[in-house]
C-alpha cells in the first residue's frame, strides 16, 4: 500500500498521521482539487467533489486515468431523490453522463434547483459493488463539510507517483475519523466565564490530537462525580445560538440548559462542533432552502444526500471521561443521544425533559422531530 504524503512541493514532505491525512484531504476536496483515495484491496481511485467540479478538472480526472471517464457516485439517499435504481450497498455510481453539462453535473449532487428542473435522467446504475476507497471517498466530502457526492474514477498504481502534487489518502484512516478524531482529543486550556444563568462557570476547551475543531465543555459549579452529572450535549447552531433563529429551538435549549444547571448547582454543557446535525452550516442552510420549498427538516436532509442525523457523540462520551465523569443526569428530548452515550460507556441514569414553547416558525420543525426522529417532547 502507498503511504498517505503530502504534497511534496512544499514544506511539509513526509508521512502523515491518519487525521492529519484525512484532515488534508477534505481540505483539498473543500479546495477543488482531486486527490487519491486507497483502500486495503490496492484499489486506487482518483476523487474530485462533485459540487466543485468543472470541465477542466474532469479532463484532468480523465487523463490522469488514461482517458477514462469518472463516475458520479452519489449516497442513497440522493439517488433515491432521482430515482436511480440501487443496486449496491453504500453508494450508487453513474458512468459519466457526457450528455449533460457541467453545471447539471454539479446539480446531480445538489438538490436545489431539482424542482425547476425535474426531467433528468433516466440514468443507470452500475450493479457491480464499488470499490471501498469510492465509499470511503464520499465520506472524506463530509468530512469536509461538502455534498455528499465525488467523480471517481479508478487509477493504476504508478499515476500516484506520476502526480506527486496531489495528495494521497488511505481508505481506511477516513473511516476511523471519528473515532480516532475522539480518542485523540486533549484538554488545550480553560478559563473561569462568568455566564448569565451561571457566574460560577468554566469553559474546557478540548481539541483533536492533530488539530481540527475544537469542542468545549462549560463546567458550571463544583462538580460532584461521585454519582451522577447533570448534562446537556449541545450542538452548535450558528444559526440559532447566535443569530436567535426562530426557525428552531437551539437557542432556547443553550441557554435554557445553562440557567436549569446553574440552579441546581452544577453539572456540564458540552458544546459540540457538530453545526446542522452534523452536516455544516453551509448545508444546513441548503436544507433550509429546501425547506422553503416545501419540505421537512429530514426530507431536506435526505434530499442533499445526508442521514437525518449524521452526529457520533463518541467525541462527548470522551470528554466526559476527561472530566471524571462516568454517569449522566441527560437533558435531552433525543433518545439517540441516550443510546449512544451508554453505547460509549457513559451510563445514564435518567433523561431529563428539555423542551422548550414553539412559534409559528418552527412549529412544524419539532412536530416532524418528534414523528420521524422519535424526539420526545
Amino acid at each position: 500500500m502507498v503511504s498517505d504524503l503530502t504534497n511534496t512541493n512544499n514544506s511539509l514532505t513526509g508521512v502523515l498521521s491518519p487525521l492529519a491525512s484525512v484532515e488534508r484531504a477534505a481540505y483539498e476536496l473543500r479546495s477543488g482539487r482531486p486527490v487519491f483515495v486507497l483502500d486495503d484491496d490496492k484499489n486506487a481511485v482518483l476523487v474530485l467533489a462533485t459540487e466543485m467540479a468543472t470541465a477542466e478538472l474532469i479532463d484532468e480526472l480523465s487523463e490522469i486515468a488514461g482517458s477514462e471517464k469518472p463516475y458520479v457516485v452519489l449516497t442513497h439517499h440522493r439517488a433515491e431523490t432521482l430515482k436511480i435504481r440501487l443496486y449496491t450497498p453504500d453508494v450508487v455510481r453513474i458512468p459519466y453522463p457526457d450528455w449533460l453539462s457541467v453545471d447539471q453535473i454539479r446539480q446531480l449532487a445538489d438538490p436545489q434547483f431539482d424542482l425547476a428542473d425535474p426531467m433528468r435522467g433516466p440514468f443507470l446504475a452500475e450493479r457491480e459493488p464499488a470499490p471501498v476507497a469510492v465509499a470511503s471517498s464520499v465520506k472524506l466530502a463530509k468530512i469536509g463539510r461538502l455534498l455528499p457526492s465525488v467523480m471517481a474514477v479508478s487509477v493504476p498504481s504508478v499515476a500516484i507517483g506520476a502526480h506527486p502534487q496531489l495528495v494521497v489518502v488511505n481508505a481506511d484512516n477516513i473511516d476511523s475519523y471519528d473515532t480516532n478524531a475522539a480518542v485523540g482529543l486533549k484538554q488545550v486550556t480553560s478559563a473561569n466565564v462568568p455566564l448569565d444563568g451561571a457566574e460560577n462557570a468554566k469553559i474546557v476547551a478540548f481539541r483533536p490530537e492533530d488539530g481540527g475543531t475544537e469542542h468545549l465543555a462549560i463546567v458550571i459549579g463544583d462538580l460532584e462525580t461521585s454519582g451522577p452529572v447533570l448534562v446537556r450535549l449541545h450542538s452548535e447552531c450558528f444559526t440559532g445560538d447566535v443569530l436567535g433563529s426562530l426557525k428552531c429551538d437551539c437557542g432556547d435549549q443553550l441557554r435554557g440548559a445553562i440557567e436549569q444547571i446553574g440552579n441546581e448547582g452544577s453539572g456540564i454543557l458540552l458544546y459540540l462542533a457538530q453545526e446542522g446535525r452534523g452536516i455544516g452550516l453551509i448545508n444546513k442552510l441548503r436544507a433550509y432552502a429546501l425547506q422553503d420549498q416545501g419540505f421537512d427538516t429530514v426530507e431536506a436532509n435526505q434530499r442533499l444526500g445526508f442521514e437525518d442525523d449524521e452526529r457520533v457523540f463518541l467525541s462527548a462520551a470522551e470528554m466526559l471521561r476527561q472530566l471524571g465523569v462516568s454517569s449522566v443526569r441527560l437533558l435531552t428530548n433525543n433518545p439517540r443521544k441516550v443510546d449512544q452515550l451508554e453505547e460509549f460507556g457513559i451510563k445514564v441514569t435518567d433523561r431529563v425533559a428539555h423542551a422548550f414553547p414553539s412559534n409559528q416558525h418552527n412549529e412544524r420543525y419539532l412536530a416532524i422531530k418528534a414523528e420521524k426522529s422519535g424526539h420526545l417532547f
